[in-house]
């Protein structure tokens, strides 16, 4: 009977270790991406295609991928997904710098490994070519900027380095290099240079400015305010004119002064 007991008390505790190590044995799956088991980041250039290869390491059984690109589901194949999944990330473009794919396990989608695009790239510029600006008045100049890795910015004018001034003021950011000139003047007149310097190459955009004299302006609410009391003075002056005539009228009472009213 003791025996019998113990052995019971064996097959119960082998049973109870089984469920607690059930789950992981389940999710003891790892996967890879392009050979790594880690989040990595993918150095690319604008034009290339680039493949992802996503595989299941140390399955027992048949899984099932699944691909996100940032937070949207990639569609597959269904021979597309079951222990190795691939995408193919064709005509790369600047504006795919920084986009993440995400390859998970269906199951369990806590397990997954992600993959960070890097596209290097020259500054790309852009920008108004051309402004024109009354003197006395404010100018921004604004040269946009794209680059990877990021540009260092600043401005020349005709050729030489701008010398900032008390109306001058420069911002920056990663986007964008603007010159401010408040209360331009006539020797503002010129081409600026916007020149972004990056490890890749260095590119130039000329912005050409042109101040115009201050142009005069007419006082239009005086003149309206002048024309009405002009208006008003002829008519009143009217009216009064024709009572003195129909009393003079009145007076003569004479056909001819009839025939003139």
């Amino acid at each position: 009977m003791a025996q019998k007991t113990s052995g019971l008390i064996q097959r119960c505790g082998f049973l109870l270790l089984m469920i607690l190590f059930l789950p992981h044995v389940m999710t003891s799956s790892v996967l890879s991406v392009n050979g790594k088991t880690e989040n990595y980041i993918l150095d690319t250039e604008p034009g290339l295609q680039e493949s992802l290869k996503c595989a299941v390491e140390n399955h027992t059984r048949d899984e099932e991928l699944l691909w996100y690109r940032e937070d949207g589901r990639v569609d597959l194949k269904s021979g597309n997904k079951i222990n190795s999944s691939s995408v193919c990330v064709s005509g790369i473009r600047e504006d795919d710098n920084g986009i993440t794919f995400t390859c998970k396990l269906q199951r369990n989608q806590s397990v997954s490994v992600s993959v960070v695009l890097n596209v290097t790239f020259p500054p790309l510029l852009s920008g108004n070519d051309f402004q024109t600006a009354e003197e006395g008045s404010d100018v921004k100049l604004v040269c946009n900027v794209k680059s990877n890795p990021q540009a260092q910015m600043m401005w020349y004018r005709n050729g030489g380095i701008l010398n900032l001034e008390n109306h001058h003021r420069i911002q920056q950011t990663s986007e964008y290099l603007q010159l401010s000139i408040t209360k331009v003047k006539k020797s503002d007149n010129g081409t600026y240079s916007c020149i972004a310097n990056s490890l890749i190459e260095t590119k130039t955009k000329d912005f050409h400015l042109i101040v115009k004299d201050k142009a005069s302006t007419v006082p239009i609410e005086p003149i309206i305010a002048a024309c009405v009391v002009v208006f008003l003075t002829l008519v009143f002056g009217l009216i009064a004119r024709r009572k003195k005539i129909m009393k003079l009228c009145r007076k003569d009472q004479g056909p001819q002064c009839r025939t003139a009213l």
